[in-house]
Protein backbone atom coordinates (compact mmCIF):
# COMPACT_ATOMS: atom_id res chain seq x y z
CA UNK A 1 0.00 0.00 0.00
CA UNK A 2 3.09 2.51 -0.45
CA UNK A 3 1.99 3.38 -3.49
CA UNK A 4 -1.45 4.68 -2.49
CA UNK A 5 0.33 6.72 0.57
CA UNK A 6 2.57 7.98 -1.72
CA UNK A 7 -0.74 9.19 -3.34
CA UNK A 8 -2.18 10.24 -0.61
CA UNK A 9 0.59 12.29 1.19
CA UNK A 10 0.83 14.62 -2.14
CA UNK A 11 -3.31 14.51 -1.90
CA UNK A 12 -2.83 15.84 1.57
CA UNK A 13 -0.31 18.75 0.93
CA UNK A 14 -2.42 20.34 -1.19
CA UNK A 15 -5.97 19.68 0.98
CA UNK A 16 -7.81 17.22 -1.02
CA UNK A 17 -9.59 14.16 0.09
CA UNK A 18 -7.64 10.53 0.30
CA UNK A 19 -8.17 8.42 -2.24
CA UNK A 20 -9.11 5.11 -1.71
CA UNK A 21 -7.97 1.66 -2.66
CA UNK A 22 -9.91 0.15 -5.72
CA UNK A 23 -9.10 -3.77 -5.95
CA UNK A 24 -10.79 -3.81 -9.42
CA UNK A 25 -8.84 -0.63 -10.62
CA UNK A 26 -5.63 -2.30 -8.85
CA UNK A 27 -6.84 -5.17 -11.11
CA UNK A 28 -7.24 -3.79 -14.18
CA UNK A 29 -3.65 -1.89 -14.24
CA UNK A 30 -2.00 -5.07 -13.94
CA UNK A 31 -3.37 -6.16 -16.51
CA UNK A 32 -1.85 -3.85 -18.54
CA UNK A 33 1.28 -3.12 -16.91
CA UNK A 34 1.74 -7.01 -17.74
CA UNK A 35 1.26 -5.94 -21.25
CA UNK A 36 3.60 -3.41 -21.10
CA UNK A 37 6.19 -5.12 -19.79
CA UNK A 38 5.80 -7.96 -22.37
CA UNK A 39 6.10 -5.19 -25.22
CA UNK A 40 8.67 -3.51 -23.68
CA UNK A 41 7.64 -0.02 -24.08
CA UNK A 42 5.28 2.09 -22.68
CA UNK A 43 1.57 3.40 -24.14
CA UNK A 44 -1.34 4.60 -22.44
CA UNK A 45 -4.84 2.22 -22.69
CA UNK A 46 -7.19 3.75 -25.05
CA UNK A 47 -10.11 5.19 -22.99
CA UNK A 48 -12.44 2.15 -23.93
CA UNK A 49 -9.74 0.18 -23.04
CA UNK A 50 -9.85 2.00 -19.31
CA UNK A 51 -13.43 1.89 -19.14
CA UNK A 52 -13.27 5.57 -18.77
CA UNK A 53 -10.84 5.41 -15.72
CA UNK A 54 -7.66 8.07 -15.93
CA UNK A 55 -4.06 6.25 -16.02
CA UNK A 56 -0.77 7.74 -15.24
CA UNK A 57 2.20 5.48 -16.48
CA UNK A 58 6.03 5.23 -15.26
CA UNK A 59 8.99 3.27 -16.53
CA UNK A 60 12.57 2.44 -14.74
CA UNK A 61 14.91 -0.13 -14.20
CA UNK A 62 13.73 -3.44 -12.85
CA UNK A 63 14.17 -3.35 -9.07
CA UNK A 64 15.76 -0.36 -8.83
CA UNK A 65 13.45 1.69 -7.75
CA UNK A 66 10.82 1.69 -4.70
CA UNK A 67 6.91 2.89 -4.44
CA UNK A 68 8.04 6.66 -3.45
CA UNK A 69 10.22 7.05 -6.69
CA UNK A 70 7.88 6.19 -8.84
CA UNK A 71 4.97 8.28 -7.58
CA UNK A 72 7.73 11.02 -6.90
CA UNK A 73 7.73 11.00 -10.74
CA UNK A 74 4.23 12.11 -11.22
CA UNK A 75 4.83 14.50 -7.89
CA UNK A 76 7.51 15.79 -9.19
CA UNK A 77 5.52 17.51 -12.50
CA UNK A 78 4.01 20.00 -9.21
CA UNK A 79 7.18 22.31 -9.90
CA UNK A 80 5.12 23.80 -13.10
CA UNK A 81 2.08 23.24 -11.46
CA UNK A 82 -0.38 26.44 -11.14
CA UNK A 83 -3.96 25.39 -10.06
CA UNK A 84 -6.69 26.73 -12.46
CA UNK A 85 -9.01 25.04 -14.77
CA UNK A 86 -7.70 22.36 -16.59
CA UNK A 87 -5.73 22.74 -19.25
CA UNK A 88 -4.38 25.82 -18.24
CA UNK A 89 -2.82 24.67 -15.23
CA UNK A 90 0.86 24.64 -16.43
CA UNK A 91 3.43 27.20 -15.74
CA UNK A 92 5.17 26.07 -19.26
CA UNK A 93 1.63 26.58 -21.05
CA UNK A 94 1.68 22.86 -21.55
CA UNK A 95 -1.01 20.74 -19.36
CA UNK A 96 1.04 17.58 -20.37
CA UNK A 97 3.96 19.09 -18.02
CA UNK A 98 2.03 18.37 -15.21
CA UNK A 99 -0.92 15.88 -16.32
CA UNK A 100 0.65 13.02 -14.42
CA UNK A 101 0.36 15.20 -10.98
CA UNK A 102 -2.77 16.83 -11.87
CA UNK A 103 -4.45 13.50 -12.33
CA UNK A 104 -2.41 12.56 -8.91
CA UNK A 105 -4.25 15.55 -6.56
CA UNK A 106 -7.81 15.42 -8.82
CA UNK A 107 -9.79 16.81 -6.43
CA UNK A 108 -12.80 14.81 -8.04
CA UNK A 109 -11.14 11.79 -8.14
CA UNK A 110 -12.10 9.07 -5.32
CA UNK A 111 -10.37 5.82 -5.52
CA UNK A 112 -6.83 4.91 -7.35
CA UNK A 113 -5.53 1.10 -8.67
CA UNK A 114 -1.71 0.65 -9.00
CA UNK A 115 0.51 -2.49 -10.14
CA UNK A 116 3.97 -3.28 -11.34
CA UNK A 117 5.22 -5.64 -14.33
CA UNK A 118 8.54 -6.69 -14.28
CA UNK A 119 9.79 -6.82 -18.07
CA UNK A 120 13.46 -7.55 -19.33
CA UNK A 121 14.94 -4.63 -18.67
CA UNK A 122 12.14 -2.21 -16.63
CA UNK A 123 9.55 -1.91 -14.65
CA UNK A 124 6.52 -0.85 -15.38
CA UNK A 125 4.01 1.08 -13.20
CA UNK A 126 0.22 1.33 -14.00
CA UNK A 127 -2.34 3.74 -11.94
CA UNK A 128 -5.70 3.81 -12.89
CA UNK A 129 -8.26 6.67 -11.34
CA UNK A 130 -11.75 6.57 -10.58
CA UNK A 131 -13.49 9.03 -11.74
CA UNK A 132 -10.56 10.14 -14.42
CA UNK A 133 -9.28 13.51 -13.44
CA UNK A 134 -7.84 16.03 -16.27
CA UNK A 135 -11.19 16.94 -17.32
CA UNK A 136 -10.92 19.95 -19.78
CA UNK A 137 -12.97 23.02 -18.30
CA UNK A 138 -12.92 21.82 -14.42
CA UNK A 139 -10.27 22.87 -11.76
CA UNK A 140 -8.04 20.55 -10.13
CA UNK A 141 -9.28 21.36 -6.80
Amino acid sequence: MDLLEEHNRARAQVGVPRLQWSIRLAREANEWAQHLAQQGRMIHATRDQRAGSGENLWMGHAGYYGADTMVGGFVAERQHFRNGEFPKVSSTGNWRDVGHYTQVIWRGTREVGCAVARGRQNDFLVCRYFPAGNVYNQRVF
